[in-house]
């Protein structure tokens, strides 16, 4: 099986290494990564709940798609190979910013990730692949954000930043 690897950077964005995904995790060092933010023309924003065999976060609600660029892979590149491989369809992405956050986990792990969030329109259901999304939904921008104060448990740590982010950079 092949290892899957992170792309280690400093604050600047620049690469220092590369290293397997789950040490950097364990050690919490800053790494490169994306997350997908998908609207339709309601201006819902698409969430997927992970798939229930995820090592970490099983069964949290997050945004559309996020994972990490691979060596040679540009950030618009990685999102849409992500989109596609998560939730069945490609469209156009932009990016609009990164920044960075941290965000442990029960488990041991710790993301420490420099993020670039990109944004795309899309106003069909996807396809998703259960083996990483367990389903998927459109809610506007409001209600997610009065669901997550309500419920911040069905959340993932990463989105409940990425989100707080998106909203406080529109």
């Amino acid at each position: 099986m092949d290892k899957d690897y992170v792309i280690l950077v400093n604050e600047n964005d620049e690469p220092q290494g590369l290293m397997e995904k789950i040490e950097a995790h364990k050690k919490a060092l800053l790494h490169r990564a994306f997350s997908v933010f998908i609207f339709n023309a309601k201006n819902e924003l698409m969430l997927q709940q992970r798939a229930i065999n995820k090592y970490h976060s099983p069964l949290l609600w997050t945004n559309t798609c996020c994972s990490h660029q691979k060596q040679n892979e540009n950030n618009i590149e990685a999102g849409k190979r992500r989109l596609k491989e998560e939730m069945g369809f490609e469209c156009d992405l932009e990016e609009k910013f990164s920044f960075i956050y941290k965000a442990p986990f029960d488990n041991g792990l710790t993301e420490h990730e420099l993020d670039h969030v990109m944004v795309g329109f899309y106003n069909e259901n996807p396809q998703i692949n259960k083996v990483e999304v367990e389903s998927f939904k459109w809610c506007s921008l409001n209600d997610i954000q009065l669901d997550m104060q309500e419920h911040p448990e069905k959340y993932t740590a990463w989105f409940k930043k990425i989100f707080n982010e998106f909203l406080n950079r529109l």
